[in-house]
């Protein structure tokens, strides 16, 4: 029996299998293809035939409307990013697609963890809508897999501009809106077993609906509890051991490649045969200038391969494992039934884009997206967003008694920080910095202009000479600065309230800023703008000594995280993030 309901769907499968038969014309053949099966790894001579947006056939004597030459390209399934934080990348979301479009990418699943920090609910509402708006030939260029933001704010310990509590998680997680839950980082709670975090899971499961993770130095006892609460994903393993363990319990390990933090070092050492289907590639937070230069997933491919990776392990991670992690029916593939995205690249080495088709249409092509974004989509809520308190250079003084204090250090390309006692002296109620590798960090409060200012000291940064600042400061986007001079540190606060959020930098020479006007963590000027200008402050801030081992503005931006090992510091103090407490400076 045949149902009125289901005649759409019949004559549609009947077009597929029509002109998968040849019997019918399709809408798009390419012709002169090498396509690289991603179930096998082996590479096929022929043409891919689509339909109706959805790949038919490979093989040869297709019919067509239209006709693409792939001159002899390698064709692989178009890149989907596993977890993203688009606001980091400080592009709004019509210059992060025409940017990130070009270098393969056909889908993200996005976490707008700093978006909802600052401005609530309606902070991952924009970047939906912004992303509906974008649009060539009838169809998306990305698509966005929107998780609901998880810990809002991250921890109790800190100030942040939304809440978002079990309530209102299982509310908007009703909603077609939201994919799925993102990282879960408040791992100590999960594992303490407290209430309201096991209720916020609980809502993703009563939904049907993903949980991403994030559980750094997790194992034993603690994973299997933090698995059997429902978690899938996790990105910020801190060893190589660590990693095998949360494989082995299902788990499954994302390869960040990140401009703060990449683990492809650690994760080639891990991926076997066995595993590789495990491992999914992400970029987390990446920022405009790194994708104006390196490049996106395809940048990742290209680290994966050089480090002695297969290309197959390489391309699944980015396609194929993807999907079937999160539940993408119909992607991931070049293979009869599989939606029609598709990126041709130059070899299984360079991993150089030359075409990106997104269910049969052409978006982008020979590094250009094909789409333009001339009206940015920005709401009131995403507006005027940086509020805070006057401030003076006696708001920095660090009065430190004994002698001895203790300092973050950070470890080289990534984001953990260690807890180190350093020797100092004080002077008028003041640290004594000059003549040490000490500079002061501060994190100040910018959402309700409450006066909170946390003090600490940073141990090895390099700077000197000076002050820098930032209004992204993960993950509650307070006010982070970090300088050897009161004066300057006050001044930074004081260019950042003006321009409504952004980057500054103040030394002898004179003062530069960015301004973020976008909830204060994203530009709205055009992708090559923002590559270039936070390129030029970074290499300022470079100039004042900050180490090759440190992004300058994005590694700063991350020691107010306190869900990232081991000292961190808040808009309320200093926070020991293995104890779960505060700590004070006087060891």
């Amino acid at each position: 029996m045949c149902y009125n309901g289901g005649m759409e769907n019949i004559q549609h499968k009947k077009e597929l299998i029509d002109c998968a038969m040849k019997r019918s014309a399709c809408d798009l053949v390419i012709q002169n293809a090498r396509v690289f099966n991603v179930f096998t790894g082996a590479l096929e001579d022929g043409e891919i035939a689509v339909k109706n947006g959805v790949i038919v056939g490979i093989g040869i004597g297709y019919r067509a409307e239209r006709v693409y030459d792939g001159a002899g390209a390698i064709f692989l399934p178009g890149f989907l990013d596993a977890h993203i934080h688009v606001e980091s990348t400080m592009l709004t979301p019509e210059e992060f697609a025409r940017t990130v479009s070009p270098h393969g990418t056909v889908g993200i699943v996005a976490d707008p963890h700093e978006l909802v920090n600052v401005c609530g609910v309606e902070g991952a509402e924009y970047l939906k809508k912004a992303f509906d708006r974008i649009g060539i030939g009838g169809v998306k260029p990305v698509d966005v897999f929107m998780q609901l933001p998880s810990c809002i704010p991250a921890t109790p310990f800190e100030t942040s501009g939304a809440s978002l509590d079990a309530r209102a998680t299982w509310e908007e997680l009703a909603r077609d809106e939201f994919f799925g839950l993102g990282e879960m980082m408040n791992y100590p709670a999960v594992v303490a077993g407290e209430e309201e975090v096991l209720s916020k899971l609980a809502a993703a499961e009563e939904a049907g609906k993903i949980v991403d993770g994030h559980a750094p130095g997790l194992t034993g006892d603690a994973l299997d509890a933090y698995l059997v609460a429902g978690i899938a994903t996790d990105h910020e393993s801190l060893t190589l051991e660590e990693m095998r363990e949360k494989i082995a319990r299902g788990m499954y390990v994302q390869i960040r490649c990140g401009s703060s933090a990449n683990n492809i070092g650690l994760c080639k050492d891990a991926i076997t045969a066995e595993n590789a289907r495990r491992f999914l590639l992400c970029t987390d937070d990446k920022h405009a200038h790194d994708l104006a230069e390196r490049g996106h997933l395809d940048d990742a491919l290209r680290r994966l391969v050089r480090s002695g990776v297969p290309a197959l392990y390489a391309v699944n991670a980015a396609t194929l494992n993807v999907a079937e992690c999160y539940g993408l029916k119909g992607r991931g593939a070049i293979a009869p039934g599989y939606i029609a995205d598709m990126v041709a690249v130059d070899s299984l080495e360079n991993f150089r884009v030359q075409a990106v088709f997104k269910r049969g249409v052409l978006v982008a092509e020979k590094g250009k997206a094909l789409f333009a974004c001339t009206e940015k989509y920005l709401p009131d809520a995403v507006k005027d967003t940086v509020r805070v308190k006057d401030v003076s250079p006696e708001s920095f003084l660090l009065s430190v008694r004994g002698g001895r204090a203790r300092a973050m250090n950070v470890m080289p390309y990534g984001l953990v920080t260690e807890e180190t006692i350093v020797p100092v002296a004080c002077e008028r109620g003041d640290v004594q910095l000059s003549g040490t590798d000490l500079c002061k960090l501060a994190v100040v409060e910018r959402h309700f202009a409450s006066g909170n200012i946390g003090l600490g000291l940073v141990k090895g940064y390099g700077l000197s000479g000076g002050a820098i600042g930032i209004s992204v400061a993960h993950d509650s986007h307070n006010l982070v600065v970090l300088g050897d001079d009161n004066a300057a540190m006050a001044r930074v606060v004081a260019l950042l309230k003006e321009m409504g959020g952004g980057m500054a930098l103040v030394n002898a020479e004179g003062e530069q800023t960015f301004p973020l006007e976008v909830a204060g963590l994203m530009s709205v000027r055009p992708a090559e703008e923002v590559a270039a200008q936070t390129a030029r402050i970074s290499a300022a801030a470079r100039a004042m000594g900050v180490k090759e081992e440190y992004d300058p503005f994005m590694t700063l931006a991350f020691l107010a995280l306190p869900v990232i090992p081991h000292l961190k510091l808040t808009d309320k103090g200093l926070f020991d993030v293995d104890a779960f407490a505060f700590r004070e400076i006087e060891p």
